[in-house]
């Protein structure tokens, strides 16, 4: 019979506390600091207060979880008897999944049984990859079934998003001062992808906020093709404008009949590189990147 095993992941994936709380899931922490406070698992700020430090000016950096920190988190379910799988924010955009492989390689070599999975996915990319795995187990799949299907899966969780604050992307190096000088005076909106390396890559742009959100509910029937009928839910994050979150929603309930969806905030963590704004749609595609 096979071991009790327990599906982790990092607090990079966007979900509500409440999820991980009801099924069960561990979580690791990402800190960032933000005018001299760090910011953690021991030390937990409101999404809406991180913004509106943010909107004030507030220029936060974050920090990747280190391998000692994994290997303990990793511990307290190994030690229980459990064996662990855990999903991790994209090699991509951060040196987590490398800190949490060489934890798992050390106890592996211990005897214990742990898989990490560089999910290549982002906020409510990668929540909503945790969602389906955590259903999978939770109707009785195995450890490898669960592992197998992942890995097979993680490159179709599509993820569309409009930009508001070009500055942001700026510092973070996606963009240059020019095209946000310029951008910003044309009111000019970029979107962004997900690449199959895990990156985030700007593939297009909107000229205003409405042309955004109508742009985002195209790629997505551009991008579903033949997973369609397993979109079941679709998940949006939003960095503090959750009205255009709900406005969006119901563009994409009335655009493919899909009426089951989760709208969450983008942790600080990711939302310190996306700035206050920034909307983002995730669902399952044939492929990630599509034109616009």
């Amino acid at each position: 019979m096979e071991k009790n095993y327990v599906i982790m992941s990092d607090n990079m994936a966007d979900l509500p506390p409440s999820f991980y709380e009801e099924h069960h899931i561990p979580i690791m922490y990402l800190n960032y600091t933000m005018d001299g406070v760090t910011y953690g698992e021991k030390n937990l700020q409101k999404d809406e207060d991180f913004y509106a430090q943010m909107r004030k000016g507030a220029m936060p950096t974050t920090s990747q979880i280190s391998p000692m920190d994994a290997k303990e988190h990793f511990l307290q379910q190994l030690k229980q008897g459990n064996d662990v799988l855990c999903l991790s924010f994209s090699s991509g955009l951060s040196g987590t999944y490398n800190s949490c492989a060489l934890a798992a390689q050390e106890l592996r070599e211990e005897g214990y049984h742990i898989e990490v999975i560089d999910t290549l996915c982002a906020s409510l990319g990668q929540g909503l990859l945790l969602y389906k795995a955590v259903k999978l187990k939770e109707n009785g799949a195995s450890f490898e079934e669960v592992h197998e299907w992942v890995m097979n899966n993680r490159l179709n969780i599509c993820h569309v998003v409009v930009a508001d604050d070009l500055f942001h992307l700026m510092r973070g190096g996606r963009i240059s001062r020019s095209t946000a000088v310029v951008g910003s005076m044309l009111s000019i909106k970029p979107l962004i992808q997900m690449n199959d390396e895990g990156k985030l890559i700007p593939t297009g742009k909107s000229h205003g906020r409405k042309k955004g959100l109508h742009a985002l509910v195209e790629l997505m029937g551009e991008q579903m093709g033949s997973r369609k009928d397993e979109n079941d839910i679709f998940m949006i994050c939003h960095a503090d404008c959750e009205k255009d979150a709900k406005q969006l929603a119901s563009m994409v309930e009335e655009a493919y009949g899909i009426h089951d969806y989760l709208i969450h905030f983008i942790g600080p963590v990711i939302g310190s590189h996306t700035g206050p704004d920034t909307l983002a749609l995730f669902y399952l595609g044939d492929q990630r990147m599509a034109k616009h």
